[in-house]
């Protein structure tokens, strides 16, 4: 979960930078696996799996993927709209648009549920094939730079599927009158640990200077959320879809609101290895024809989320 971002052409996810100089989080690269364990999986089947498969796509794809007829996707399944879980299965935007793209290619696209700060490195490791959990698309996860701009990683490669603007979660009411960034200086806010959301937060408190800034980071945005309803904390920052979706069923409305306007645009991009090339240019393709077809329209409007849409594919074209 991405602040130049936005999770992320109206609204930018981001879990790009949104706001101020935002890098990807060391953590993201250097975290071990986490908690890759199977928290949840959801399975969108396709065509077949065989020589004589008929998915138009499904000779883009590389033999491995072929022959094992999925493609195994990291996710963090907290964030909806855009993964979530709901009666045992990884839910919402990405597997909708992901479960279009497998039909395309012909094969099952495979949800597995982990820590976001452990998705990069799960596709280190080779555990996953493709991680798509909206992830921002930034120069530091394609080129393996820690927040310093010092290298300590391989990078990944993002085909990018969806567009956001970040904006600020506050409680039913707005009591502290929060409209902006700068009137976070000298109060206390939460949120997820390891995304460009976090680093948002983070350069506005260099902006607050002696007026401090406190940042509670948590595990999950659902604890963030809880913080801030509570009133330990004045606000979270999210991409919009996720804000948007939690101010209309969190308490039945009740409980949270936006404040302000979104800031900052970005992309997020499913991300796979610098050496699975095919794979890319495979899902790339893919995309393209969903857009072409209809299919990529129709999952975004399920979840209210069409002005974030793109209109074409694109790689690695985060800044």
């Amino acid at each position: 979960m991405t602040a130049s971002t936005t999770r992320r052409t109206t609204a930018a996810r981001s879990r790009i930078a949104a706001v101020g100089a935002i890098a990807v989080a060391g953590a993201l690269i250097l975290t071990g696996c986490g908690d890759q364990t199977e928290k949840g999986s959801a399975s969108t089947p396709s065509g077949g799996t065989s020589k004589d498969n008929g998915a138009p796509l499904f000779s883009a794809l590389p033999k491995k993927i072929q022959d094992a007829g999925v493609i195994k996707i990291g996710t963090d399944s907290a964030y909806a709209p855009m993964e979530f879980v709901e009666g045992g299965k990884i839910v919402g935007v990405d597997p909708d648009i992901a479960e279009a793209l497998g039909k395309q290619l012909g094969v099952k696209m495979q949800f597995t549920a982990g820590t976001f700060d452990g998705l990069i490195t799960s596709i280190y490791t080779g555990r996953e094939d493709a991680i798509m959990s909206s992830i921002t698309d930034n120069k530091q996860r394609q080129e393996g730079l820690d927040d310093k701009g010092q290298k300590i990683g391989k990078g990944i490669d993002f085909v990018d599927y969806f567009s956001s603007g970040l904006s600020l979660l506050v409680k039913k009411g707005n009591p502290e009158g929060i409209k902006s960034l700068d009137d976070l200086c000298g109060k206390t806010v939460a949120v997820q640990r390891g995304t460009t959301y976090e680093d948002a937060f983070k350069a506005q408190a260099e902006k607050c200077g002696d007026k401090k800034l406190t940042i509670q980071a948590f595990d999950t945005d659902a604890e963030a959320q809880t913080r801030v309803k509570a009133g330990g904390a004045v606000a979270d920052l999210n991409d919009y879809p996720v804000a948007a979706y939690t101010v209309k069923t969190s308490g039945g409305g009740n409980d949270f609101e936006i404040a302000g306007q979104q800031s900052g645009v970005g992309l997020f991009g499913i991300g796979v290895s610098k050496e699975n090339t095919q794979l890319r240019d495979a899902l790339k393709q893919a995309l393209d024809a969903i857009i072409k077809d209809g299919s990529y329209a129709k999952a975004l409007e399920k979840w209210n989320v069409q002005d974030s849409a793109v209109k074409s594919a694109t790689v690695n074209a985060g800044q």
